[in-house]
C-alpha cells in the first residue's frame, strides 16, 4: 500500500506501522526530516510544505494520514496571553479530503479549545480523529500518562519508544509534538480490520 504521511515530524504515528508499505513522509523542516529518515530509513522523506504536497500529489496514494499544525487549536492556547487566529489548514484539509480523495484518510489534531467546526469521527488519546471511515474512541492506559506531567526527555523517549539520535536538537519539543505510536497503530488497525485499507 502507498501511504502518505503529512507533517511527519519524527514519525510517532508511523512508528508501529511496520515496513511492508511504501511510505512517503513530508516534513517542512530539514533537520526534523533528517531525524525521521534516520528512524525510518526505508521511507521516502520529502522536505516540503505538506499542505501544498497534499493538493499536488493526493491521487498517488492509497492512504493518507495528515497531522496539521495544532498549537493554535490547543486548549493550552487559552492560557497564553498572546492571542492568535486558529490555523485553518486543519479544516481545509478535512474538507479537501472529503470532497476529492477516494482512498482512506485520517486527519489527526488536538482536542481544541472551541467546539470543532467539523464533527470529529473519534476521540483517541486526547486527540480528535477525522476520517472517511469509522474509528472508535479509545484511551490508552500506559506509562505515557507520566510523560504528561514529567515531560523530561528520558520519560518522553521511554513513553513513545523512540530513541532520537544523540545529535538531535530540541529533543523534548520533538517528542512532545509526536503522535503516540500506539494511537497511530490503533487508528491504522481500525481501518485495516474493517478491510478498508488495501
Amino acid at each position: 500500500m502507498k501511504i502518505l504521511n503529512l507533517y511527519a515530524g519524527i514519525g510517532g504515528n508511523r512508528k508501529l506501522w511496520g515496513d511492508e508499505h511504501q511510505i512517503t513522509a513530508v516534513e517542512l523542516k530539514p533537520e526534523i526530516a533528517a531525524v525521521y529518515q534516520q528512524l525510518y530509513p526505508n521511507d521516502t522523506v520529502i522536505v516540503a510544505d505538506a499542505h501544498q504536497y497534499l493538493i499536488d500529489h493526493y491521487k498517488e496514494f492509497d492512504f493518507i494520514w495528515t497531522s496539521p499544525p495544532c498549537p493554535t487549536h490547543s486548549r493550552l492556547r487559552t492560557a497564553l496571553k498572546k492571542k492568535v487566529y486558529p490555523d485553518m489548514t486543519l479544516y481545509q484539509e478535512i474538507i479537501f479530503l472529503q470532497k476529492w480523495y477516494h482512498g482512506d484518510w485520517v486527519v489527526e489534531n488536538v482536542i481544541p479549545y472551541y467546539k470543532p467546526l467539523i464533527e470529529p469521527t473519534a476521540n483517541v488519546e486526547r486527540h480528535f480523529i477525522w476520517s472517511n471511515k469509522p474509528v472508535n474512541d479509545k484511551t490508552f492506559q500506559r506509562s505515557y500518562k507520566g510523560a504528561v506531567t514529567d515531560q523530561s526527555i528520558t520519560t518522553l523517549s521511554a513513553a513513545y519508544g523512540i530513541k532520537l539520535p544523540d545529535d538531535t536538537k530540541n529533543k523534548r519539543k520533538l517528542l512532545r509534538n509526536a503522535v503516540l505510536p500506539e494511537m497511530g497503530l490503533y487508528v491504522f488497525n481500525q481501518l485495516a480490520e474493517e478491510g478498508l485499507l488495501k
